[in-house]
């Protein structure tokens, strides 16, 4: 009798563990699928220029003028992975992990690679004097209020589809490539600069990225 039951229990159990499991890949593959229509806190992007079509891009190569700091430049590469950007808060009101980043939201961009966030100041930009110098800053992701740049938009969201500009709060430069390509170390890769006024050049749009949702795994996107 006590074997009967004990084998009905067993058997009850496999089959609770089918459906569970059955229902658990039917969730992933759905999820694998699924285009999240959001640039949220967390993500690993690559942002893309739209004018240019290059990509926001920094490696650890110090500028020879100026700050000194790492540089960051524009280049037209799509498979480089010098050009992956992680979503962050402000410094002092660090953001959700997967929540959608509002048009209007301060954020901060470390550089995956070497831990450093992308910055501006008043120091003037390497090969356009009238423009300011944009760097990668601090150390594993420390930094201070120089990181600190606004996501402008026109929807409620920041959306995947969407162009976009990046303001910086501290001292109200656009983010923005220029006509000046460098030679060596970096040679063709293009000036990134924080110039005065938005133009079409100050456009960005999100690439290639892994993008998280609350408790949800997002399909990258390989465009």
């Amino acid at each position: 009798m006590a074997t009967s039951i004990l084998k009905c229990r067993c058997e009850c159990l496999a089959i609770v563990l089918i459906i569970f499991t059955s229902f658990l890949f039917a969730v992933i593959s759905s999820e694998e699928i699924i285009e999240y229509e959001y640039v949220s806190c967390g993500s690993l992007i690559k942002l893309k220029n739209s004018k240019y079509n290059i990509r926001l891009h920094s490696h650890d190569v110090k500028y020879g003028s100026g700050s000194g700091q790492q540089s960051v430049t524009g280049q037209d590469k799509s498979d480089d992975g010098n050009s992956y950007w992680q979503i962050k808060g402000k410094l002092d009101k660090p953001c959700k992990r997967g929540t959608p980043i509002k048009c209007g939201q301060t954020i901060r961009l470390m550089h995956s690679n070497t831990q450093r966030n992308l910055h501006s100041h008043h120091f003037q930009a390497p090969l356009s004097s009238r423009y300011q110098e944009v760097s990668a800053f601090g150390d594993y992701g420390s930094g201070d209020i120089g990181d600190h740049w606004v996501v402008t938009c026109s929807s409620q969201w920041w959306r995947r589809d969407e162009q976009v500009r990046l303001k910086h709060v501290a001292t109200d430069v656009y983010l923005a490539p220029t006509d000046q390509v460098y030679g060596r170390p970096i040679r063709g890769q293009r000036e990134i600069a924080g110039i005065d006024s938005p133009s079409s050049a100050t456009y960005w749009k999100v690439a290639e990225g892994v993008y998280v949702a609350e408790g949800v795994y997002i399909k990258p996107n390989e465009s």
